[in-house]
């Protein structure tokens, strides 16, 4: 038995589940609604205040599924009471981001700034001139957008200049030991 799919989902109090036709699963709280369908493999059971994912059958598909789909709606859940905050680093000489209205413009020395509109879902902000925070409800849209982001302008391992994670760790690399020399 998977050993994530056996744990139960607890339901907050500001917090309603919603088992509709087809295996689809809403989630309702106080920072919005996701809606999702899960494949077929997989039930759920609301026993209280907790939800039980169960497999119909032990064949290898209804095995792989169990763990991942007890993972979906919890994070679903997660997501609609907490919500989920991705922190980016912009470092280099002259590299900044700054917010205009809807918009995420990025200068990181290219000849024109760099602008990216936020989308369905998920917003960004910038705290101070070196970090933009991507916020939103849906786990997967918040994590796809800061990689979009990070993919602008990808640090490079020399110098370090460029976007990265907060917690991201990169090694800088020695540069050419020959260079200069003749």
């Amino acid at each position: 038995m998977s050993r994530i799919g056996r744990h139960p989902i607890a339901i907050p109090a500001n917090t309603q589940v919603e088992f509709m036709d087809n295996n689809v699963v809403k989630v309702t709280g106080p920072l919005g609604q996701l809606e999702r369908k899960f494949n077929k493999e997989v039930s759920f059971e609301k026993d209280g205040d907790n939800i039980i994912v169960k497999r119909c059958d032990d064949s290898k598909e209804a095995r792989s599924m169990h763990g991942l789909s007890r993972t979906l709606l919890n994070n679903m859940i997660e997501g609609v009471t907490k919500g989920f905050t991705k922190k980016l680093i912009v470092n280099g000489v002259g590299f900044k981001a700054t917010k205009q209205g809807n918009k995420l413009v990025l200068d990181l020395g290219f000849s024109k700034p760099k602008e990216v509109l936020d989308e369905d879902g998920v917003t960004t902000n910038c705290p101070s001139a070196t970090e933009v925070e991507v916020k939103g409800i849906d786990k997967e849209k918040v994590g796809q957008f800061a990689a979009k982001i990070r993919d602008i302008k990808r640090v490079e391992p020399y110098h370090l200049y460029g976007i990265r994670y907060a917690d991201e760790v990169v090694i800088k690399k020695e540069g050419s030991k020959t260079a200069g020399k003749k």
